[in-house]
């Protein structure tokens, strides 16, 4: 990632201060995750934290540690991923270095990279571990570990961002990274072994970049804790971390959990903003209307200039508070071409195959996946001209191609559908009941309903029922 200059620390450099540690006792919690719905996931991944209390005084303020002595959460984390597991994907012969891989070690402040080139074999991965104490970074481990895969997915549909994840494994007084601060939210899991962490005030707090800091700039740890299996460590974006294993132990294994990059106020403003200055200029002659002559070579921008900018917002603000079309075009989009389909078991038919009855008009319909599905207004891209037709977009993930999750392959597609604007309420309509009968829907003709929810079914984005009375049932 591109690394800018940063801002001096500022601030009196305090010693390590107690960090919010909780101790779980063994008896009377679950062994392993709450699967039955996201919420449900993410509440059991920082039990006995309660989701309220982690969002008013942890996330995006400071960082949280579990320490749990719970064995079956301990043996359910080291089922997450292994050493030992490497030797299997290695085998596989499908894992390259860089893209896959990294092998690095910290050496005097800076992370020196020690990859081959081309595919991975297991015997030099174990070489380089031994022998030259060198980390393995395995990036997205979600794609091979299904467990992974059942986690992550649950977590994007509880945050609506993309989560991606990558595993270290850290021989025995080694240290992979230098110090350094990431641009997402961070959830560190300590599968095998044990991991010394220190964690510093951040210099640039909710960073919106990857950076390393010098150990001359970053004072005194905040924060420092040795993790075990079924520990559980959060910290906010901009946080400086490093991480070692302490020598005479064996080695480490965590997997990091990341979210939220590029999911902020200023990131979903600059996704609405565009679209909103497009559709006034096209009803308001002002923001058609020429600048100043050589505004654009003055080295300074002139007062009068600032002043019309400064009024066109106030206009902007005034239309978007009264307007209620659907907000964000391409964030939806980009959300959903890129995360995880839906966890399933077996061949993922139910994905990929419309099951029940087709819809009629006298059908109740109820959306599925709706987790995995998102509503938007956007321009007709079907057209070039600069008359575009709004039109009602629905994009879904059921078909996303997992082995590409969080790869930034160019192959990924949007799958989904488009209709009329027309349609926009009867698709609203669709999204808040839990179930709806078919000829209810606000649109004019019978025709229109029917090919609506025809469309959804074929995408395997509805089920249906054919009477009132299986409403309940459906």
């Amino acid at each position: 990632m591109p690394k800018k200059a940063k801002p001096a620390g500022t601030g009196k450099e305090e010693g390590p201060v107690p960090c919010k540690q909780l101790k779980m006792e063994a008896a009377g919690r679950p062994s392993t995750l709450n699967f039955n719905h996201p919420s449900g996931l993410f509440e059991s991944l920082i039990s006995p934290i309660k989701t309220e209390t982690f969002f008013k005084e942890f996330w995006e303020q400071k960082p949280l540690i579990i320490q749990r002595d719970e064995p079956a959460l301990a043996t359910y984390y080291q089922s997450l991923f292994k050493l030992s597991d490497l030797k299997s994907l290695c085998s596989r012969g499908s894992l390259y270095y860089g893209r896959d891989i990294n092998v690095c070690r910290c050496v005097n402040g800076k992370k020196k990279v020690l990859n081959k080139d081309g595919k991975v074999h297991f015997l030099q991965l174990r070489k380089d571990f031994d022998h030259k104490r060198a980390t393995i970074q395995f990036h997205q481990p979600q794609r091979f570990k299904d467990e992974l895969w059942k986690i992550q997915e649950k977590l994007e549909c509880y945050f609506g961002s993309l989560v991606g994840s990558n595993v270290y494994m850290t021989p025995a007084g080694s240290q992979g990274l230098p110090p350094h601060y990431d641009d997402v939210e961070v959830f560190i899991l300590q599968l095998e072994g044990e991991k010394h962490w220190r964690l510093y005030h951040p210099t640039v707090p909710l960073a919106r970049e990857y950076s390393v800091e010098a150990e001359d700039r970053i004072g005194r740890p905040t924060h420092e804790v040795t993790l075990k299996p079924g520990d559980l460590l959060y910290f906010p974006r901009g946080t400086i971390h490093q991480a070692d294993t302490p020598p005479g132990l064996a080695h480490s294994t965590h997997v990091t959990i990341s979210t939220y990059q590029n999911n902020s106020w200023g990131d979903f403003l600059l996704d609405t903003i565009s679209g909103l200055v497009l559709d006034t200029a096209k009803e308001d002659m002002e923001f058609r209307a020429g600048i100043p002559r050589q505004l654009l070579l003055q080295v300074e921008t002139a007062a009068v200039a600032t002043r019309r900018l400064s009024g066109f917002l106030r206009k902007l603000a005034d239309r978007l508070e009264g307007n209620n079309v659907l907000l964000s075009s391409d964030m939806k989009k980009d959300f959903v071409m890129n995360r995880l389909p839906p966890y399933y078991e077996g061949d993922g038919a139910e994905l990929s195959t419309p099951g029940g009855q087709v819809p009629r008009l006298d059908s109740i319909v109820r959306l599925q996946f709706k987790d995995h599905v998102v509503l938007t207004v956007g321009p007709d891209q079907s057209r070039s001209d600069e008359t575009q037709d709004k039109m009602v977009y629905v994009y879904h993930s059921l078909k996303n191609r997992r082995a590409l999750h969080m790869m930034g392959n160019e192959e990924t597609e949007c799958h989904g559908l488009r209709f009329p604007l027309s349609h926009v309420d009867a698709l609203k309509q669709i999204w808040n009941s839990s179930a709806i009968s078919v000829k209810d829907l606000k649109l004019t003709t019978d025709e229109e309903k029917e090919s609506l929810v025809l469309s959804l079914w074929t995408e395997c984005l509805i089920q249906c029922a054919l009477t009132e009375s299986l409403k309940n049932k459906c």
